[in-house]
């Protein structure tokens, strides 16, 4: 069954106008003062808006996608589309062939399923090694993370200097303090071009076979490595040191 996530949720904060204008002083400042800077984006929600409000704004902000090999055909299709529409550039990073044939020849396809420590491995594989190309001689990214998503990013700040002991790069988070209303009010306002799973009740978009759709009233992270325990629950892009 599928209904639009826009009919759904789209309640913008009594504050919005000002999340809007914060976000878009901080991603002036990030291209002011922290160039070269890119946005990492998973082609969900909230990348959609920040991708949007660069477009819009004409900020000088390359994008770039972690194209897995395990991504639903939705988002490629998404991708496709952001790729034919976008002004600033939208650049795709892949794994290693011979790293990702080496491993699920070594552990199967549904090695996520048996361990943290095996679906972390492929996290490492499909996506931590791909971020590390894409973030070479970058010296900050954007991303959509919000502190409403989970009690892991409860916390988050909108300029993080912490990655830069693990990283070495800054992370700018323009929607931080954002809600899902005020997301989905702007794709509304602004006819954004969304990924089709959102109206399937998927709130979060990763690789097909980690992520599920949720009921209402599930926690917003629940479809993602729902057989795991809650802290574990990242895949180490935004994993705290």
């Amino acid at each position: 069954m599928s209904m639009s996530p826009i009919t759904l949720h789209a309640k913008p904060s009594a504050n919005y106008a000002e999340k809007v204008s914060e976000t878009l002083d901080l991603l002036q400042q990030a291209v002011a003062k922290f160039s070269p800077v890119t946005q990492a984006s998973s082609l969900g929600a909230e990348d959609v808006v920040i991708t949007h409000l660069i477009n819009q704004n004409s900020f000088n902000i390359p994008v770039f996608v972690l194209e897995t090999g395990a991504l639903h055909s939705e988002t490629l299709a998404l991708l496709e589309r952001t790729q034919a529409h976008s002004k600033v550039p939208v650049n795709v990073y892949r794994p290693s062939k011979e790293k990702v044939i080496a491993f699920v020849k070594t552990h199967g396809q549904d090695a996520m399923y048996q361990s943290i420590d095996l679906r972390k491995a492929c996290c490492q594989v499909r996506k931590l090694e791909p971020l590390a190309e894409a973030l070479k001689g970058q010296r900050a990214w954007v991303t959509g993370l919000r502190r409403e998503q989970s009690n892991n990013r409860a916390e988050v700040p909108l300029i993080d200097r912490t990655e830069q002991v693990t990283k070495g790069q800054i992370k700018i988070n323009p929607l931080a303090n954002w809600t899902w209303g005020d997301v989905w009010h702007y794709i509304s306002e602004n006819k954004v071009d969304y990924n089709p799973l959102h109206d399937q009740f998927f709130p979060s978009i990763g690789c097909a076979p980690c992520t599920r759709s949720i009921t209402l009233g599930e926690d917003f992270r629940a479809g993602r490595w729902w057989w795991e325990d809650e802290a574990a629950k990242e895949c180490g892009l935004h994993a705290k040191t």
